[in-house]
């Protein structure tokens, strides 16, 4: 009995430790299914949120609030006719790729509607520079730039602040763009210097934008820089802006500004977070607005768009579209599911505005559709129509002789030779 006495002690310890280990191991086979379950829809959510690498967006320079859009201000607008008797300079950025459809509609509801502004160019040159000849009949050219590009460094810094993710040509495309946004500003401001002035205004477009109605005056707000809303892709969007000469030199400033980003421990940005943060570095103000054009656009996209695709709509839309890809296109598509499907995207990268009616999608996943010169005409009008054929038709004489006008009339023409511009129509 004292033996047996002993032992149960021993007994129930090793009944005891049976019973923590078969729990322990119960506890492993029920949390260790979870725990992989867990890392895997958290891994696959990163892989196709495409904010993943903006996480690291420093948010004790850029809480939550500060960067919501200002889509409200209490300043007041300006007329046309104030507009007109102040001093305008239109940088005009990007290549020539389409721009027998784009061109036109930018002299006639950009530069005719602010006859007073002064046209500065700044392109790459590629095969379809002779488009430029579009430019010939503007009111007032000051400076053209079309250069051969060349490879730009890409800096530890570069490397470092910027995310090739979704970047057609990786850290060395966003390098180029930036590269030549500034350039436009910086011919501005050389222009200013020669002959003693400062400009009121400056209005950064795309050579690929389409224009579907005139730049409005109430785009014009001092002391805010003006983006389009919506397509804002984790930051501002960057297909257009107005501002004064001091926010927009801030806006404009895309490549010198990279290494104060850096310094701001800021890291893996794309073209449109690294704008927003520039901004929000030196304190500019900007506000959102609606703007009535849209980029055009060869390349595909998925379709219908998921959560983070890329909508391509019709040049028949209504609008205003705010700089989203385009291309014309006959939809059949309605303008009310195209709505659903765009408020299915998410609201911070490519969404955009398309209640009313307003906007109608294009099947974005191959290339343009035949006879979509018909559609354009339909859409655009017989002047616009006329110009894009003629465009289409142009001749090298003709394109010579158009260069050389423009030549004479501007004050800044750093082209290649015009003979070179005009060989591929040869």
């Amino acid at each position: 009995m004292k033996t047996l006495h002993k032992l149960l002690p021993n007994i129930s310890k090793h009944f005891s430790d049976l019973k923590c280990r078969f729990r322990f191991r119960f506890l492993l086979l029920f949390i260790l299914p979870i725990s992989f379950l867990l890392f895997f829809f958290s891994f696959s959510t990163t892989i196709n949120n495409p904010f993943h690498y903006l996480n690291n967006f420093n948010l004790s320079l850029f809480d939550l609030k500060s960067r919501l859009p200002n889509t409200k201000t209490n300043t007041r607008s300006f007329t046309v006719t104030e507009l007109k008797r102040s001093r305008i300079a239109v940088c005009l950025v990007g290549g020539a790729r389409r721009f027998e459809l784009t061109g036109p509609s930018i002299v006639k509801r950009v530069l005719e509607e602010y006859p007073n502004a002064d046209l500065f160019v700044n392109s790459p040159f590629d095969s379809k520079a002779y488009k430029f000849s579009v430019l010939k009949s503007v009111p007032r050219i000051v400076a053209v730039r079309i250069f051969k590009p060349v490879e730009l460094r890409e800096s530890d810094a570069a490397v470092t602040l910027l995310t090739s993710n979704n970047s057609p040509n990786g850290i060395q495309g966003l390098l180029q763009y930036f590269n030549l946004v500034e350039g436009c500003l910086t011919m501005i401001k050389s222009y200013q210097q020669q002959n003693n002035f400062t400009y009121n205004w400056i209005v950064r477009t795309r050579v690929d934008g389409y224009w579907s109605s005139p730049l409005q005056p109430e785009l014009f707000i001092p002391g805010h820089y003006v983006v389009p809303s919506g397509s804002s892709y984790g930051g501002l969007n960057d297909r257009f802006g107005i501002g004064d000469f001091n926010t927009s030199v801030v806006a404009l400033s895309r490549l010198s500004m990279l290494p104060e980003l850096d310094s701001a421990g800021l890291h893996e940005l794309n073209s449109e977070s690294a704008f927003q943060a520039q901004l929000k570095l030196r304190n500019v103000s900007y506000v959102t607005k609606r703007v009535p054009f849209c980029i055009v656009s060869d390349r595909t996209y998925d379709f219908p768009p998921g959560r983070f695709g890329v909508p391509v709509a019709s040049l028949t839309s209504k609008g205003p579209l705010s700089g989203v890809k385009c291309r014309p296109c006959m939809s059949v598509f309605s303008s009310r599911w195209s709505e659903a499907v765009v408020n299915g995207l998410d609201r911070g990268w490519s969404w955009t505005e398309s209640k009313n009616g307003t906007l109608k999608l294009c099947d974005g996943r191959g290339e343009w559709e035949r006879g979509w010169e018909g559609v354009f005409d339909s859409v655009a009008g017989v002047e616009l129509a006329e110009a894009r054929e003629k465009v289409s038709g142009l001749l090298f004489d003709e394109c010579v002789k158009d260069f050389e006008y423009m030549k004479q009339r501007a004050a800044i023409w750093d082209v290649p030779p015009v003979a070179e511009v005009c060989e591929p129509v040869r």
